[in-house]
């Protein structure tokens, strides 16, 4: 098993703290309240019970579980994008190229080895998908699946592997151990989500994009990515190898995250 370190304990507590804080505002507001608007409040109190109570597991346990762990994400999450995008009956045969290489990129996490886990999908699978694709001899549509099928790795295998890739880093805080960098992700994510819909909820006036995400606003965004960047600063020290202004750097790449989720 993982050899918790004190301050990743603390975190692990925070985060189940925050969500219980979260639960009982639900539970609160459902007894005064209707239930039909806090819908939304539900599902998400939900969802986070169970990616902690599973991503928790698997990182107590062993560094192998928690790499197993992301790499079935990896599969559940291509499985979910192939079946919701447009493709051919005769691209099945370069998905399955797409699927192979989830065990093959998650070993190079396994071993540590950096320069493959790089490069692997990015260059080596993204000419392979193309080839693959002309060998079957069906030109119609071919740069079109290419492009899906490329982007599907990328974004459910390579984007999620750089999270399994953290717990095997040569460098971390020793007060925060090895899953350090992985429970700052979560707790930041987790940050972020709950106050940018906090702030949403009672300050939301001015719509982003409201054909696209029509519950996100220009309210809900700074309050989140002010939240999440002055706790990132603070939280960063103590749990990664990052200090007090990379700490702060990190909480304005949510920005990003808050932007395109």
């Amino acid at each position: 098993m993982f050899d918790i370190a004190r301050n990743s304990l603390y975190a692990m507590a925070g985060i189940v703290t925050l969500l219980l804080i979260a639960t009982l505002i639900y539970l609160y507001k459902s007894g005064v309240g209707g239930q039909k608007e806090l819908t939304e409040l539900k599902l998400r109190i939900e969802s986070w019970w169970w990616m902690i109570a599973i991503v928790f597991v698997a990182l107590g346990f062993s560094q192998v579980s928690a790499i197993v762990l992301f790499a079935f994400l990896s599969y559940l999450a291509l499985k979910e994008f192939v079946s919701i995008v447009p493709i051919r009956h005769v691209d099945r045969r370069a998905i399955f190229w797409a699927y192979l290489a989830i065990p093959f990129q998650y070993y190079w996490v396994y071993i540590g080895w950096y320069g493959m886990f790089i490069i692997f999908i990015p260059v080596f699978l993204f000419l392979l998908i193309p080839v693959r694709l002309m060998l079957i001899g069906e030109t119609e549509g071919f740069i079109r699946s290419s492009g899906i099928l490329h982007w599907a790795a990328m974004l459910t295998v390579f984007g999620i592997s750089h999270i399994a890739y953290l717990l095997v880093l040569p460098v971390h805080n020793e007060l925060g151990g090895a899953i350090g960098p992985v429970l700052f992700l979560l707790f930041m994510t987790e940050l972020n989500d709950v106050s940018q819909y906090v702030f949403g909820k009672m300050f939301g006036r001015h719509k982003i994009l409201p054909k696209v995400s029509p519950n996100k606003t220009w309210e809900g965004f700074l309050g989140g990515f002010l939240t999440v960047t002055l706790i990132s600063g603070l939280v960063a020290p103590l749990l990664t190898p990052l200090d007090l202004y990379y700490g702060f750097v990190g909480g304005d790449d949510h920005l990003t995250w808050w932007i395109f989720w």
